[in-house]
């Protein structure tokens, strides 16, 4: 979505000067020594910032929003500044403002009888989950990056344990949002069930922060799991990892938190750039393709005495009795993680990452991972192919990395970008599974969302008061 509000001219200094006297110097940056670390993303995304605002509550968020509004200033939210498509960073104008949620990090407030945590959007991740274990709880969405609890709704994250637990949507209770006009909204229930009439909350999670700004949130959260295994397993074929999948399923049900897959080419590459990793695979070659499983059980003893650990090996030895798997690795469970973790900073050191986050239905996962696979190597057969990701829920991470010594041709670069975006297409599938889709991907937006899809955007961003005509 490329949805803002109408931009005519923007008013810098007259907005500067209403802003100075309502958040004060200490919230307001405009140095250009200030900006620089707000003006690059993690990935994608450079610019150059008219200011930054730095608001320490929800009232503060309203006032900022309502002075840019009326002084025609395009503003950019941005939490931690982890995401990868270029959406929390301005472009090269010097005409847009940052909105930065790092003063309003605090602010965690547990219902533990409800299992539902009320926090800023500005918290990250890693501080609601330290917060959260004190209590025996956690919020279940692994990423390999610690981002802030606005972003993840935002951007409506999935991770390596959606397959058990979902994604951000399926926790979120409750939301106080922002508009751009500076109208607070209270959405901020605590219940579980409430089908009086339409959810309005939903325009606000997963839309990248076109519709209003995320201020505060209720969430709801889980038991920490008492027992977990971890298993690398080498299936026989690269196309039966999906009956291992179904198999696991049918043992372990919900139990089965995490089913990743990971390409012998990007097992390579992180063993290569992270020796201090201990590559299980040390005295035989790589495998074509391996899978990272894990079992967990919330109940202490296991669920009816049951241990995870030896259930998850006893099914893995009856596998390699039917021929359903090569090999498989139990141990050290903080090590298999790791390597998983580390995939997308060893890529960097290789090439340029051309990164894609696709997903297919399940069934159709393979067959395009081939096909892919073969496109690119007709296209550029000097291109790296280390693609991994969530098998269970059809995730895959297509990544492409260019080589440091072949000149980067960047139209050959959107030519493979858009052919593997075609075979997704093909599949039924999404070419922007988590990352959401920001400036970088505007364009394959138009391309590839329905014509209908993108008028009912329109739609409803013109009864909130984005859009004065029928463009954006």
């Amino acid at each position: 979505m490329t949805i803002r509000p109408p931009v005519l001219r923007p008013d810098i200094e007259g907005c500067l000067a209403a802003l100075s006297t309502v958040l004060g110097s200490n919230c307001l940056y405009t140095r250009r020594e200030d900006l620089v670390r707000y003006e690059t993303g993690a990935r994608y995304g450079a610019g150059r910032a008219a200011f930054v605002m730095r608001p320490a509550s929800t009232e503060g968020v309203s006032a900022a929003l309502k002075i840019c509004a009326d002084h025609q200033v395009v503003v950019l939210p941005q939490g931690a500044n982890t995401g990868l498509v270029g959406a929390s960073t301005p472009d090269a104008s010097g005409h847009q403002a940052v909105l930065s949620f790092e003063r309003m990090a605090s602010g965690i407030r547990l219902n533990h009888i409800n299992r539902s945590v009320e926090v800023s959007a500005g918290v990250s991740l890693s501080t609601l989950n330290n917060v959260l274990e004190n209590s025996g709880l956690w919020f279940p969405i692994d990423l390999g990056a610690d981002p802030t609890i606005g972003g993840m709704i935002a951007t409506n994250t999935g991770g390596t344990r959606f397959i058990r637990y979902g994604d951000v949507r399926r926790h979120v209770l409750g939301l106080e949002v922002v508009l751009y006009d500076g109208t607070i909204l209270n959405f901020m229930d605590q219940v579980r069930k409430n089908n009086t009439g339409f959810d309005a909350k939903q325009l606000f999670i997963g839309t990248s922060g076109q519709f209003g700004i995320v201020s505060r949130a209720v969430l709801e959260v889980h038991p920490l799991p008492h027992n977990a295994a971890t298993a690398l397993i080498v299936p026989s074929s690269t196309a039966g990892a999906l009956d291992i999948l179904l198999h696991l399923e049918e043992c372990f049900g919900p139990q089965l938190t995490s089913f990743e897959g990971i390409s012998e080419t990007a097992l390579a590459v992180v063993f290569s750039e992270v020796p201090q990793l201990r590559n299980p695979f040390l005295n035989e070659p790589l495998p074509p393709y391996a899978l990272l499983v894990e079992v967990s059980s919330w109940n202490k003893d296991g669920g009816n005495g049951i241990n995870v650990e030896d259930e998850l090996s006893r099914e893995i030895e009856r596998a390699f009795e039917e021929g359903k798997i090569e090999n498989a690795f139990t141990q050290d469970a903080i090590n298999l993680w790791s390597i998983r973790h580390h995939i997308s900073d060893s890529l960097k050191r290789k090439g340029k990452v051309i990164a894609l986050d696709v997903s297919v239905p399940r069934d159709r996962l393979m067959q395009f991972r081939e096909e892919a696979c073969a496109q690119v190597q007709r296209l550029a057969d000097f291109v790296m192919i280390a693609d991994f990701g969530h098998l269970g829920d059809g995730g895959i991470h297509f990544n492409m990395i260019w080589p440091h010594d072949v000149p980067y041709d960047a139209e050959q670069v959107e030519r493979l970008r858009t052919t593997v975006y075609d075979v997704v297409a093909s599949h039924g599938g999404s070419f922007s599974a988590e990352h959401g889709v920001g400036p970088f991907n505007a364009h394959f937006y138009d391309r590839y969302v329905p014509a209908g899809k993108r008028e009912i955007e329109r739609l409803i961003a013109r009864a909130i008061g984005f859009l004065e005509n029928d463009k954006p």
